[in-house]
């Protein structure tokens, strides 16, 4: 046919997921399995590897939430459960010889029909049809260029010399609109060159999608609007979903204007320093934490016998921390030489009754915070006072005389978070190297009621055990050595949803509660 076709290389690292020959897939509507953009396959995978209960991908434009314990997906909006599998079959870097047809990349996709499903549709319809607006811009900038493919599902996209409905679709705060007539771009509306791949990059983040608009195109009067997120905001309906919208509609012939979407209210009203109180039943209105003091506290060797109880006969089960047997010796023999624990000893976590080899329980704690406090690696029950390595910071709380979506008859606790860049220290991923802290001070919010003034003094006691943030790697920008939240979340928008990190939200403080609760702050901690 002579249609030319880009291509492009990558290379992945071999301790990332594609490294590892690991591919996460959804089950789609046919049954048949669908394997997510490497990009979200990574980050799945390291979340996974952090043991994190859950994962949140609405930082990478999808309104999903990842279960690990139940392995499956959630849609946030519609609360519809997908199953999720993790499979370790995909050959990657390429061996000498043909690969097996079922570890090719892509993994698990269907030969079949198509799925019908709305993720489906949303992941494929929108890049075949981008592909098809891309081939015909190409032709209108590079008139002598070889003949691009311009076919949809199989046939062409518009017929030739068919006139098309406009289509606006939401964009920065200087271009916003793009209008398609007929089957390419209007003369000096074109997308730059260099923006051209991010149109057809669609399971990428927002800030890969970039692309630059022409002047807004006029709206048509009586044209449904449609509000679509920004390139660089967010909004309740996803680019992909709403390009694909437009493309289905305007070839259907019918109109349609897809109109940029409301910003998020991040912020209450200017508040006076005269209105602004302390919470009532909350001592004080700010926290200050320092640098870690290390306590000399008892051996590793006494804090693991503290928690455990020996086993004289175990059963013939795996360790799951070394994979060995527990009637056979721990599979850290040799690297850990401790005093009076032998390689062959087992012990049973008194809460739980989860079993271990008693060295590798010490080989654990010698990995961790080193806090005087044990997690069991099975069911994460907490022995002792966990705490974390939050960098040293303030928090202040108080009260605003504003009210929160859903919470009509209540003012709102704001919470305000601020944590200087400073050296990590040696419960830290690099000790001696600088940490960023970006967006700080972060400002949260919860109702004024009993039960939001029991979060806050949860999240207090969090505060001064150092779990409310950590050092680690952002999930939204990709930053490494930077402060991030620490699996407790916080409501970072006051008067919209549009985040979903806002309000109404029936459940969130139920939801925190449990957080606390998996961290080891539980009401019981206020008694104390």
């Amino acid at each position: 046919t002579g249609t030319m076709r880009p291509v492009r290389r990558n290379f992945y690292d071999p301790s990332s997921a594609p490294g590892k020959g690991i591919v996460w897939e959804w089950e789609n509507d046919n049954n048949s399995w669908t394997p997510y953009d490497m990009d979200i396959c990574i980050t799945i995978q390291n979340a996974y590897e952090k043991q994190h209960p859950w994962l949140d991908l609405s930082s990478l434009g999808f309104c999903y939430l990842i279960y690990f314990s139940s392995m499956s997906q959630m849609n946030r909006q519609t609360q519809r459960k997908r199953r999720l599998r993790r499979r370790m079959d995909l050959a990657y870097p390429l061996t000498m010889g043909s690969i097996p047809k079922s570890q090719s990349w892509p993994v698990g996709a269907s030969t079949g029909t198509p799925c019908s499903c709305p993720q489906c549709l949303l992941v494929n319809s929108t890049r075949a049809a981008s592909n098809a607006i891309l081939a015909s811009q190409r032709r209108k900038l590079y008139p002598g260029a070889v003949r691009q493919s311009s076919t949809f599902a199989g046939g062409t996209l518009w017929p030739t010399g068919t006139g098309m409905p406009a289509v606006v679709a939401g964009g920065t705060a200087k271009g916003e609109g793009l209008r398609v007539p007929g089957a390419g771009f209007a003369p000096g509306q074109g997308v730059p060159s260099a923006a051209l791949p991010g149109l057809n990059n669609l399971n990428r983040p927002g800030t890969q999608r970039g692309a630059g608009l022409g002047a807004r195109a006029a709206v048509p009067p009586g044209v449904p609007a449609l509000p679509v997120k920004n390139l660089n905001g967010t909004g309740p309906v996803h680019p992909a979903l709403a390009g694909m919208t437009g493309i289905l509609m305007c070839a259907a012939g019918l109109p349609v204007c897809l109109t940029r979407a409301p910003k998020p209210i991040l912020h209450p009203p200017p508040v006076s320093k005269s209105d602004i109180k302390p919470v009532p039943g909350v001592n004080g209105i700010c926290r200050k934490t320092k640098k870690k003091q290390l306590k000399k506290s008892k051996t590793p060797e006494d804090v693991v016998r503290r928690y455990v109880q020996k086993v004289k006969n175990p059963p013939d089960e795996d360790c799951t921390i070394c994979m060995e047997r527990l009637v056979t010796s721990s599979g850290y023999e040799g690297v850990l030489s401790p005093r009076g624990i032998k390689p062959e000893l087992v012990g049973k976590l008194g809460k739980c009754g989860h079993m271990y080899h008693l060295l590798c329980l010490l080989a654990m704690y010698n990995n961790g915070n080193k806090d005087g406090s044990l997690q069991c690696p099975t069911c994460k029950a907490i022995y002792g006072e966990k705490t974390g390595t939050q960098p040293p910071g303030k928090m202040e709380f108080h009260l605003i005389p504003h009210s929160l979506p859903g919470y009509t008859d209540s003012k709102t606790i704001r919470i305000v978070y601020d944590i200087p860049t400073g050296i990590q220290g040696p419960e830290h991923p690099n000790p001696g190297k600088k940490f960023t802290a970006r967006g700080f001070p972060r400002h949260c919010y919860l109702p004024d009621n009993e039960k939001g003034r029991k979060v806050l003094k949860l999240l207090i006691v969090a505060w001064d055990r150092r779990l409310i943030f950590t050092i680690g790697t952002s999930n939204t920008t990709g930053e490494s050595d930077t402060v991030v939240w620490n699996e407790i979340h916080h409501k970072t928008e006051f008067g919209s949803n549009l985040t979903g990190h806002g309000y109404p939200d029936p459940n969130y403080l139920d939801n925190v509660l449990a957080e606390l609760l998996a961290q080891g702050v539980s009401e019981a901690t206020l008694k104390d």
